[in-house]
């Protein structure tokens, strides 16, 4: 018997958060922290949360400097993190395409 695709969901993507942060790194994109912060619509915190769980599971990588005296924060999904990513959107492709 074959084997339901809900089964291969990624548990750091099932939060919008995360999903979103994930989708707007693609596999390439160096975003700041202030950057990600309007574009999903988010407060500080749940953003750092998001980046520090994906962090943790090594899905994205934190970049931090400066820009003259001021502090930044860049992220970055790696290259495991965006294969994750886009094994989770075929599993919720083929969950919705069941039906």
């Amino acid at each position: 018997m074959k084997q339901h695709p809900r089964h291969q969901l990624n548990d750091a993507f099932l939060t919008p958060i995360r999903l979103s942060l994930m989708a707007a790194l693609g596999p390439r994109n160096e975003i700041d922290f202030a950057t990600l912060k309007a574009l999903l619509e988010v407060e500080d915190s749940a953003l750092s949360k998001a980046i520090s769980y994906l962090a943790d599971a090594c899905y994205v990588k934190v970049i931090k400097g400066t820009v003259g005296n001021r502090p930044r924060t860049w992220v970055t999904s790696t290259a495991s993190g965006y294969r994750a990513y886009q094994q989770h959107l075929l599993a919720l492709r083929a969950i919705t395409e069941q039906g």
